[in-house]
């Protein structure tokens, strides 16, 4: 197996994690431009990075849900709230890193993320 080939199976196993059957199961305008794209970003991001066992995929989770709110990136922090919630984390967990969001980012990043993640994670 080539070293790309292992990267694109680390990576498919971390987003079966995350996203289940719904990993790449929901084509975005962007896929029809680039489809070789995604392949990539799935072992760089995923292959690459999510799968080095210095933390595990629940603490790489919550960063990620972190970093996309404090970004404002409420596409892709909608996706990694699914795949947080496929995970286990709670929704209470979810909305404390949303909200201290605010601390580090500014109110509007924190308000843009809870408002990104009101219908995911409404009880």
């Amino acid at each position: 197996m080539s070293e790309q080939q292992d990267l694109l199976a680390r990576g498919l196993e971390v987003t079966r994690k995350l996203w289940g059957e719904r990993a790449g199961g929901q084509e975005l305008p962007a896929q029809k431009l680039a489809p070789e794209f995604f392949g990539l970003v799935t072992q760089f991001c995923f292959g690459m990075f999510w799968s080095r066992p210095q933390l595990d995929t629940r603490s790489r989770s919550l960063c990620t849900v972190a970093q996309l709110a404090a970004l404002g990136r409420t596409d892709e922090l909608r996706a990694h709230l699914y795949g947080a919630l496929n995970l286990g984390i709670t929704k209470a967990e979810l909305k404390e890193v949303l909200m201290q969001t605010a601390v580090y980012a500014g109110v509007p990043a924190a308000v843009g993320a809870l408002n990104a993640a009101a219908d995911i994670l409404a009880d």
